[in-house]
């Protein structure tokens, strides 16, 4: 048997295995590619099924695409936090309920109490729901971090029933009525055509993107000449940048690809008195503010996470929640933090979600907290705490939307898709646990 590793003078183990010298060389996780490679499989599985049942497939088109970007926003900014939560080794069941409540009250809020104050259509509106919502999410967080921490209630039953009690609370004020329509201004940020950057927008923001990866793939090379440590091959940074940036010109074409339907085309064609061609007039969308939003927050928090000492706080306490306070960190009120920017991401996630659907229901994030937990732990975030990565948790939220928009087009009715993303949260926590004893 040929060994697939070798020994250098330095100590260092060097790959013999082609594929693993090459992961070696480039640094990039074997979970992330798994997570990529299990993408794949299934948009093209739902698409070649598609083909053979229906005579053509529907999922891998420009408006399923660009759909599901949209719909992966929600669930999506919750599990940016979710991931915070579950490595200092707790776990945050309400983030559905809150969802629910944090939209009731911005419907409340928009809809009820300030037109009578402002008028209808005053461009504060939007801005105060918004913010109302969002606060109003920090604030249960923190409450919800205090009896953690402070009263030492278990994570699990405070947040358990903070699952039963705001979705009843958020009844109670609308005694289960649709509040809607929300303030126009403030739906555009659920996405749609004009809740989108068009073309020219999204090619700014595409070529911004690309000079942030070359940007980031530079610095990371002059960082290790500073500090002396181990450069990369020249060729595994290239690769680096050029797939990050072939990423980013892709998501631009795709989203640019998707265009307005002529019936919204040939309305603001006439309310613009601008002439439509013979053959018609292609507005694409661009990227939807929803997605602009997750990719910001995904961007800023992973900033949090690895470049400042509250990030490294979190990492430190899901390691080893001991050591961390003996070496000083007030496990205690980072706790209470760390619930609190939960909450905040789930009201922001409220405001998109209801301003997406543009109302607001009691049953809004209902089973969320399903969807978020299993985006963070199929993202590699590990229940026994101390690892996770915010990207991976993105990342994860799509594979869980890929499913369940793949399973709606081909037909699967709610008890089976809720069978299927059930045994996906298991299959995830099963890998994960197989992946930490090999590590070890």
């Amino acid at each position: 048997m040929t060994d697939t590793a070798t020994t250098t003078a330095s100590g260092q183990k060097k790959a013999t295995n082609p594929a693993a010298r090459f992961l070696q060389a480039t640094e990039i996780d074997t979970r992330l590619i798994g997570m990529v490679g299990a993408l794949a499989l299934i948009w093209i599985g739902f698409h070649v099924y598609g083909a053979l049942v229906n005579g053509f497939g529907a999922f891998l088109t420009p408006r399923n695409l660009w759909n599901l970007s949209v719909q992966t926003a929600s669930v999506g900014i919750m599990a940016c936090g979710m991931v915070l939560v579950i490595i200092t080794r707790h776990i945050d069941l309400s983030v559905g309920s809150l969802l629910g409540f944090c939209a009731i009250m911005m419907g409340v809020v928009q809809v009820q109490v300030l037109p009578q104050i402002f008028g209808l259509g005053h461009p504060m509106i939007w801005i105060i729901a918004a913010v109302s919502g969002m606060a109003l999410g920090t604030a249960v967080g923190v409450f919800h971090g205090f009896l953690i921490a402070y009263l030492g209630i278990p994570a699990f039953i405070v947040t358990l029933g903070g699952l039963l009690v705001w979705r009843g609370v958020g009844f109670l004020v609308t005694r289960g009525e649709t509040i809607s329509p929300l303030d126009e201004t403030f739906s555009l940020l659920g996405g749609g055509p004009f809740g989108a950057i068009g073309a020219t927008g999204s090619w700014i923001l595409g070529l911004i993107g690309c000079a942030v990866v070359i940007g980031l793939v530079v610095n990371s090379r002059r960082q290790r000449v500073r500090f002396e440590f181990p450069l990369k091959p020249m060729w595994a940074d290239t690769f680096i940048a050029v797939v990050g940036c072939v990423a980013v010109i892709g998501a631009v074409l795709l989203v640019n690809a998707y265009a307005w339907p002529r019936g919204i085309v040939r309305r603001y064609a006439e309310e613009n008195g601008i002439t439509v061609p013979e053959g018609g007039l292609f507005i694409s969308h661009g990227f939807a503010i929803p997605v602009l939003i997750l990719l910001a927050v995904g961007l800023i928090m992973t900033f949090v996470m690895n470049k400042t000492r509250f990030g490294r706080a979190v990492y430190a306490i899901g390691g080893n929640p001991e050591a961390a306070s003996l070496a000083g960190i007030n496990t205690k009120w980072m706790t209470v933090k760390i619930f609190g920017l939960m909450g905040f991401l789930t009201g922001l996630s409220a405001v998109v979600a209801s301003a997406r659907l543009n109302s607001a229901t009691n049953a809004l994030g209902e089973l969320d907290e399903l969807y978020v937990i299993a985006a963070a732990v199929i993202g590699g975030t590990s229940l026994s705490g101390g690892v996770g990565t915010i990207f991976g948790a993105i990342l994860g939220a799509l594979v869980m939307q890929s499913l369940q928009t793949g399973m709606v087009l081909i037909g699967f009715d709610a008890a089976m898709q809720r069978i299927v993303v059930g045994s996906v949260l298991v299959l995830a926590v099963w890998l994960d646990i197989l992946y930490r004893n090999r590590s070890k």
